[in-house]
């Protein structure tokens, strides 16, 4: 059965590396604490604010 996970991240300037990073400890930390086998698809995608500028990340993972 695929199941579907959502992280969320804000996006700072001078600060996006590091907010990056830390979001992927969260995804890894995940994927090892819940035994997740097979991971099927990893998908970003960021948000931005009414000035166009991106303000956040959303990372999606598929994975069984």
């Amino acid at each position: 059965m695929i199941k579907v996970k959502t992280f969320t991240s804000p996006l700072t300037v001078f600060q996006v590396k590091a907010q990056l990073e830390n979001l992927d400890d969260i995804v890894n930390r995940f994927i090892e604490e819940n035994n997740v086998q097979k991971v099927v698809s990893v998908n970003d995608t960021t948000t931005a604010d009414d000035s166009g500028s991106s303000i956040g990340i959303i990372r999606v993972v598929a994975y069984e």
